[in-house]
């Protein structure tokens, strides 16, 4: 776990940085390469656009979720540049982790004045999963 909290300060790091150089009112896309590109630079291993296929009935779906971004193949980032983030953000963030099988991610949304207020960290406990019915 300790990799895992050491890659999200990372990625917390590298997001006030874009943030600081950029500022609020840019494309999704654009702090996306710029993140994608600074955290480059510091050595992390990233992939953007990660399909995530669903799994049901023991079958591999392909159902068109991608992830923004995969840390070191650990910390799954999606990014935002809207008004106000809203649960339905937060939602997607915890179901790409559940179906990855990840255990961090991070809601990022650039579109604020302080990126601080544009950070929400998610946690899935696999720990508490409730067991599905047959």
């Amino acid at each position: 776990m300790a990799k895992v909290e050491a890659v999200g300060k990372a990625v917390l790091d590298a997001a006030m940085r874009v943030h600081s150089e950029l500022g609020p009112g840019l494309l999704e896309s654009t702090y996306e390469v710029c993140l994608a590109s600074e955290l480059a630079c510091r050595g992390l291993e990233l992939k953007r656009q990660v399909e995530l296929p669903v799994c049901y009935r023991g079958k591999r779906i392909s159902a068109g979720y991608r992830l923004d971004m995969l840390v070191e193949r650990l910390v799954v980032i999606e990014l935002k540049a809207v008004d106000e983030l809203n649960k339905v953000h937060l939602a997607q963030v915890l179901s790409y982790l559940r179906l990855g099988n990840f255990t961090l991610g991070y809601l990022l949304n650039f579109n604020v004045a302080h990126m601080r207020d544009g950070i929400r960290r998610v946690v899935y406990e696999h720990e508490y999963d409730i067991p599905s019915r047959p």
